[in-house]
């Protein structure tokens, strides 16, 4: 694993998943005929939320819904996932610190977990009991702080790293 860390920290993989993370965030995700708030995209949920939520999808924006979490909603995961762990990786102020790379690629697990949950619930309904969409909120409730984490961290190292080198070049130039 310690190799796709290494090869995910490049600039050239840096650039490609943080275009491709943008291009999914802003441009295809909202795009979708879901027809109301996704529910990945939701802090949580209960029963009667989620409810409401895939009723106002409508059939069709329920298999918009499914479709989208089985294909883009399951790429997105590894994209931000390489993405943060390569910035981790890449601006981690100790060698030790490589492991600390894991943690988004365990978002993504818990994500891909989200999307499975979420599309039970959109090929069952109306038939949706409330321990699924507990189990189904939670998931998306972990995801979300998992991924607030990872991303938390990627930046906080990035912005160290930074601090770092402009404190070296100044030294550098009164020496």
């Amino acid at each position: 694993m310690r190799k796709f860390f290494e090869a995910s920290s490049a600039a050239w993989a840096l650039c490609a998943t943080l275009v491709s993370a943008l291009i999914l965030l802003v441009v295809v995700f909202p795009a979708l005929p879901v027809g109301g708030e996704m529910l990945d995209v939701m802090g949580g949920y209960t029963h009667s939320e989620a409810i409401a939520a895939l009723e106002g999808y409508g059939e069709a924006g329920r298999r918009v819904y499914a479709l989208a979490s089985l294909t883009l909603d399951t790429l997105f995961p590894v994209v931000y996932a390489s993405l943060l762990a390569g910035l981790i990786y890449r601006f981690r102020p100790t060698e030790w610190m490589w492991r600390l790379a894991w943690l988004p690629p365990a978002a993504g697990v818990i994500d891909l977990g989200e999307n499975v949950q979420i599309v039970l619930m959109l090929t069952r309904y109306p038939d949706i009991s409330a321990g699924q969409v507990a189990v189904a909120s939670l998931f998306t409730t972990l995801k979300g702080y998992a991924f607030s984490i990872c991303l938390a961290l990627a930046v906080s190292l990035a912005v160290l790293a930074a601090g770092r080198r402009v404190r070296a070049r100044i030294r550098g130039r009164t020496s």
